[in-house]
């Protein structure tokens, strides 16, 4: 049975139990299925106060004689009833009342009383000393209907594009700071009545307490319609006590599983090349490597979507799991509760996968475990918390030891950090001689085809499209292929394997640093070299 035909029955269930209704309060009853939605409407005759008060509506002006008509419901009071009946008679007028069901009232109070499309102004992000914007949102907010407030800065954090929403206790106030391309925004400050409402509302959504003095993590979900279409924004949210009181940090992911793609993250055919020929093997392990916020889950999606096909199986292990992909098994560990990914992956082996993704490499077990799969037959794809390729390695070995096991399985290690890209009102210019000093040191050794003794750069242009200049962000990717020379730090056969020793191997082998890919990003205009110097 569908929805409508749900409904249908409900409302016959209602106006069959009106009727009865009716023979016990002496009053006829009406059906006004056939024309609720059309009969004309009669003005002037009650007040939408009263008609809201009284759960009653005009049907019909009494003209030529004929009886004034009012639809009545099983809520409407008997004095209201006798009071309009004795001021009609009073004045030689015939009167009628009719009753009718709630669905019906409802129906016809619509009409008569119509809700008020109320429309808000956008949100801005102030620009740095800008105060007055912020003061203008910060009432803005404090004028957005209560049961409304809260999906409305949900809403406008996602036209604006931010990756995370930061509500902060100071002292006297509560800050509300929008991180947009990379970049924290303060974009108000509310009371703390609003601020309660928001809370309500978060904790409500995320099922977390706002009352626990320990750090909370939930996750929620809001539909998002814009322009006509309809996407589903996946939130996680953060919450933890402060000197005054719980602050929240809600990390918006707009799910779009179109997205999700290699050829859309802004890589080299190069770097596109690599990744595609180590997951075309059918066992291995690639790392992604980098900070919280640099991309590093949306590669890794991209990269499990890219594999999503009816002839692989797919499992994945995350804490928590931030998209939702169909023909994948995903599975949520709980980590802050007794589970680990050690455990999890040993589990989901046994059910025969080919392609497992492990959210987050964090112990030595975990790390021996998506190991030893790898060299099982299984393709692994996983995260691990490093600055750089070489720091992520070295780090490994700290892990696990010395591990020759580990040398034939790691094939691939991404670091990633996304900058600003700038828009197309970008301003070209030559840098000063510190600068072109400075590009000449990253790029040593590297093949290009610039003239480094004559630069060109670019500058951010702000406008009215894009306050900042910026309009999105683009992945640097610096990519260790693992080959003979890297694998034999792992088999112990280099007396030193620190940082600076893996890197001088790897860019041996032809690999570009993350300061280099980013520098190469600002000569091709992408972005700036300010903008590489604060990510990278």
């Amino acid at each position: 049975m569908d929805e409508g035909e749900i409904q249908r029955k409900r409302r016959q269930n209602e106006e069959e139990n009106t009727e009865r209704r009716s023979r016990i309060l002496g009053l006829p009853y009406l059906d006004t299925r056939d024309f609720e939605e059309t009969t004309p409407l009669v003005p002037n005759l009650l007040s939408k106060e009263e008609m809201h008060q009284d759960h009653m509506v005009p049907l019909r002006a009494g003209e030529n004689g004929s009886p004034y008509q009012f639809l009545v419901t099983s809520q409407t009071p008997r004095s209201a009833i006798n009071r309009l009946g004795d001021s009609y008679n009073e004045q030689g007028q015939r009167i009628e009342f009719y009753l009718i069901s709630e669905s019906a009232f409802r129906v016809l109070m619509l009409r008569y009383d119509p809700p008020v499309q109320v429309t808000y102004d956008d949100i801005e992000i102030a620009k740095e000393g800008d105060s007055e914007t912020i003061q203008q949102v910060s009432e803005l907010l404090n004028t957005v209907a209560t049961d409304k407030v809260f999906d409305y800065l949900l809403d406008q954090a996602d036209r604006l594009g931010a990756s995370d929403i930061h509500i902060e206790n100071m002292r006297k106030e509560i800050r509300i700071r929008m991180r947009v391309d990379g970049i924290l925004h303060p974009v108000a400050e509310i009371s703390r009545d609003r601020y309660r409402i928001f809370m309500g509302e978060l904790s409500s959504r995320a099922n977390i307490s706002t009352a626990s003095n320990k750090p909370q993590s939930g996750h929620m979900q809001k539909d998002i319609t814009r322009n006509g279409a309809t996407h589903l924004l996946n939130l996680r949210v953060e919450m933890v006590p402060t000197m005054y009181g719980q602050d929240a940090v809600l990390r918006l992911f707009n799910f779009d599983e179109s997205l999700l793609n290699l050829d859309l993250l802004g890589i080299t055919k190069e770097e596109r090349a690599a990744i595609s020929e180590v997951v075309s093997h059918p066992r291995g392990l690639l790392l992604m490597v980098g900070p919280t916020g640099s991309g590093k889950s949306t590669t890794l999606y991209s990269i499990l979507n890219a594999l999503n096909t009816t002839d692989r199986k797919i499992i994945t292990l995350e804490d928590p799991i931030e998209y939702g992909i169909g023909g994948i098994s995903q599975i949520p560990i709980v980590t802050n509760d007794g589970g680990s990914f050690a455990e999890g992956l040993r589990s989901v082996l046994r059910l025969d996968p080919d392609v497992v993704m492990v959210g987050e490499i964090r112990d030595a077990d975990t790390a021996k475990t998506a190991i030893q799969a790898s060299i099982t037959g299984h393709l692994v794809l996983s995260s691990f918390h490093a600055n750089s390729t070489s720091a992520a390695f070295a780090r490994m070995i700290d892990l696990i030891g010395v591990n020759p096991i580990f040398s034939t399985s790691v094939r691939l290690l991404i670091a990633q950090r996304l900058v600003r890209k700038l828009d197309s009102h970008k301003q070209a210019y030559k840098p000063d001689q510190t600068t072109i000093n400075y590009i000449k040191r990253v790029l040593d050794g590297v093949q290009t085809d610039y003239n480094l003794d004559d630069i060109t750069l670019y500058k951010a242009v702000p406008n009215q499209e894009h306050p900042f200049g910026f309009n999105g962000r683009t992945a640097i990717m610096e990519q260790m292929v693992v080959s003979e020379p890297i694998q034999a730090f792992l088999r112990g056969e280099k007396e030193t394997f620190d940082t600076k020793a893996i890197e001088k191997t790897a860019r041996a082998n032809g690999m570009l640093t993350l300061e280099q890919k980013g520098v190469l990003a600002a000569l091709r205009g992408d972005t700036t070299i300010e903008e590489v110097g604060r990510v990278i």
